[in-house]
């Protein structure tokens, strides 16, 4: 099973876009098969087989998250964050205002999957 600071210690080597797939693979390794990122305050929570789950601590201040989605402003915020336009707390803000509530990674299918307040799906990229 595995804990929050073998997590902390694969997110500090590989935890950035030039690293996604190496740090997605070192999850799946672990045993993470999806883990939630949640914009209110950055926490994530990882789920692991046999209901085994570990949360982490809220990553920044808490943000509200508009309750309409936005589709078009996700899309553009997302485009500020892959132009290396914006930093993570502002790529937070962004993605907050356009009504996101969570992404959710999935390491067995490596995916990342953007919701809405709804829990609608707003976008979900392969991560190859």
């Amino acid at each position: 099973m595995f804990t929050i600071e073998q997590i902390n210690d694969i997110h500090d080597r590989l935890g950035n876009v030039e690293t996604l797939v190496d740090y997605l693979r070192a999850l799946h390794a672990i045993g993470v098969e999806t883990y939630d990122s949640y914009l209110t305050d950055g926490h994530s929570e990882y789920f692991g087989k046999q209901g085994h789950t570990v949360t982490s601590p809220p990553a920044h201040e808490k943000l509200s998250v508009a309750e309409t989605s936005n589709r078009e402003n996700f899309l553009n915020q997302m485009k500020l964050s892959e132009q290396g336009k914006s930093t993570y707390i502002e790529m937070s803000k962004g993605l907050a205002d356009s009504g996101i509530e969570k992404w959710t990674f999935d390491t067995n299918q490596m995916t990342i999957t953007y919701y809405d307040k709804a829990g609608s799906e707003m976008l979900v990229e392969t991560i190859t």
